[in-house]
């Protein structure tokens, strides 16, 4: 008997992507930016529905079920207004087409459903965690409409029609999810009657502040590695009282937005403490709110696990506190816990609700995408034997040869198996480096991934020798927890711990990653270090990569030294490391002029830290 088949959608907005289930299983998904390219790509959701049926081998008439969510407007509605209106934000010319002739534009019941956001986060997070009985809470920028919310509203928290989603928290018995309390973001006044980051909520105030200090709201993780540099000179932005979250107007005096166009500018700007100074604040103030919305999660609940979603989740230094200092025994964040893994929580709520099939699964890995086959591989090595020296090693000699180069200092592309869900590498579409010198670390930010140089480099490490480096007590298989690095171990781990002394751990069983986990073993013969520096198989401003061709591109056009791929080793002929040398040079010269600032600034950000260990517990103004 074939199985039975419900796809998820997340649709039009940033993040677009697909999740396909076989009988209750994630057998695939994908973000659409892994297959055009750009970053965050929205619009039309045909391209990663298009990959999930590939993969699977069938038709869209073979699917049972579809769901489908966008938290601007009802898919339904979006698309009855997109045949009328020329609207490119949500479909560009290029794609109108495409859509128009698909079969699922236009779409309705009873074969295509629609799902509120945050009822299809709630759904990613607990039809994911390995819990049977569990609270649930949801923290995004923005949600869907109160009159599109097709979930039980509580009485204590109606609210008018137009009002947004900000945060919701459920209870789930393995079965249902019991809606217990919304937050809702009031409408508000700015250029856009849909500008969020005027709301009030702390997704909202996040991504106002990533505004500010970068020039885009989507560069949250970039504010919170930015954070351990400030200091706490600006009054609460937001606080918690008597139980409720209240904000604080925008400061007067902050009138410095970045405005630059690109990184230099960033790192040469004279508003750089003001910038530090503000992220410190807006990160220490995202704490404290979501330590009190756990608090309230426990009490309402009665639970002692939490699943976590929304985009506030992705937040690895508060998901370190709230394990650390909040009222839970477990926590299970979704690594696809932004609008990503919507299409996830959109599937399972078809499958469990709609259907009203018992649990079938839970995750174990995020490795959702496709593995290539040998040929696609071959394919993308076709023509550069004359730039590339080839090598096939044989499965077993693999480790050693990769683990000999990572420990002379290069830094290594890493390409196996199928892609991550979710905006982290986690082990199949990694740059690998050498964890023990700061100079590893500054060379991939400036030479391999082009980006500024405060931005910190995670770990991956052996779980069963995790509590030997890091204070850490639990597994962190997703690379969603910080902790701090122990002390007589962080001159050993310099190329990964932060200027704060944490680092955002990734914890790893062979079971999950044979082949990552062989190459730590072999590295860890060799040095003593059962660590890699772990960062995303990508370019500055890019999405991971997701063929072998996106692979060997990124390789040839970056200044990693080896691409492991499906068992071959590639490395760089001479006459194209000189041809990379002098197409490279002045951008690795402008990034290495901001290198002696950063170490200055870190070096003060730790003397900053050093003292406050010694001072007062709770630092000023806060």
């Amino acid at each position: 008997m074939s199985p039975t088949y419900v796809l998820g959608v997340n649709a039009y907005d940033h993040d677009t992507s697909a999740c396909l289930l076989a009988d209750g299983v994630p057998i695939v998904a994908i973000s659409k930016e892994r297959l055009t390219r750009r970053k965050h790509d929205g619009g039309w959701y045909g391209d990663p529905v298009a990959y999930c049926l590939w993969a699977a081998g069938i038709t869209l008439t073979q699917v049972d079920l579809v769901v489908r969510n966008c938290y601007v407007l009802p898919v339904g509605e979006m698309e009855r207004r997109l045949a009328r209106e020329v609207v490119p934000r949500y479909l560009a010319g290029a794609e109108r087409e495409r859509a128009r002739r698909s079969l699922l534009f236009g779409a309705g019941p009873p074969r295509v459903l629609d799902v509120s956001h945050h009822l299809a986060h709630a759904w990613s997070a607990a039809g994911a965690a390995p819990f049977d009985e569990c609270a649930v809470l949801v923290m995004d920028g923005v949600g869907s409409h109160r009159q599109d919310v097709t979930e039980p509203v509580p009485a204590a928290c109606e609210a008018p029609p137009t009002a947004r989603e900000s945060e919701s928290l459920y209870h789930y018995d393995g079965r249902d999810l019991r809606p217990l309390r919304k937050v809702w973001l009031p409408p508000a006044r700015g250029f856009l009657s849909e500008e969020f980051q005027a709301m009030e909520g702390l997704g909202a105030l996040y991504s106002r502040v990533s505004t500010y200090v970068f020039g885009d709201w989507n560069r949250c993780g970039e504010v919170m590695g930015l954070a351990p540099f400030g200091r706490p000179t600006l009054p609460p932005l937001a606080w918690v009282r008597d139980g409720e979250v209240g904000f604080a107007p925008w400061p007067d005096a902050l009138t410095n937005p970045f405005d630059g166009p690109d990184d230099a500018a960033w790192e040469a700007s004279p508003h750089r403490a003001e910038w530090e100074d503000l992220a410190w604040r807006v990160q220490h103030d995202a704490e404290e709110v979501i330590l009190a919305r756990a608090r309230e999660a426990a009490e309402r609940s009665g639970s002692r696990r939490l699943a976590f979603a929304g985009g506030v989740a992705l937040n690895c230094v508060a998901n370190g506190r709230l394990l650390l200092e909040g009222p839970f025994e477990e926590l299970f964040v979704q690594p696809a816990a932004g609008d990503d893994g919507v299409a996830l929580g959109a599937a399972l709520y078809g499958e469990r609700v709609r259907r009203g099939r018992p649990r079938r699964w839970h995750m174990e890995h995020a490795f959702l995408g496709v593995s290539y086959p040998p040929e696609r591989v071959t394919e993308a090595l076709g023509g550069l034997g004359t730039r590339l020296a080839l090598r096939r090693e044989r499965p077993g000699d693999l480790a050693e040869a990769v683990a000999a180069r990572l420990a002379q200092g290069e830094v290594v592309g890493w390409f196996m198996g199928g892609s991550e869900f979710g905006p982290r590498a986690l082990g199949h579409r990694s740059i690998l480096a050498d964890p023990r010198a700061a100079a590893v670390r500054d060379r991939v930010n400036a030479r391999v991934k082009h980006r500024q140089a405060f931005r910190p480099f995670a770990p991956v490490v052996l779980a069963e020798h995790a509590r030997e480096w890091f204070e850490l007590e639990v597994e962190s298989p997703y690379m969603l927890l910080a902790a701090r690095v122990r002390p007589e171990r962080a001159a050993r781990l310099a190329a990964v711990t932060h200027v704060d002394g944490s680092a955002r751990v990734q914890t790893l069983r062979r079971a999950q990653n044979p082949a990552l986990y062989a190459l730590i073993e072999a590295f860890a013969r060799r040095t003593g270090v059962p660590v890699l520096l772990n960062t995303s198989f990508n370019d500055r401003g890019e999405p991971l990569v997701e063929t072998p061709r996106d692979a060997v591109d990124c390789f040839l056009g970056t200044d990693l030294d080896a691409l492991a791929i499906e068992g071959w080793v590639l490395s760089k002929r001479g006459a194209w490391r000189a041809v990379r040398g002098a197409l490279g040079r002045a951008r690795r010269a402008r990034a290495l002029l901001s290198l002696a600032a950063w170490r200055r600034r870190a070096a003060r950000a730790v003397e900053r830290r050093l003292a406050a260990e010694q001072g007062p517990s709770s630092p000023p103004g806060a």
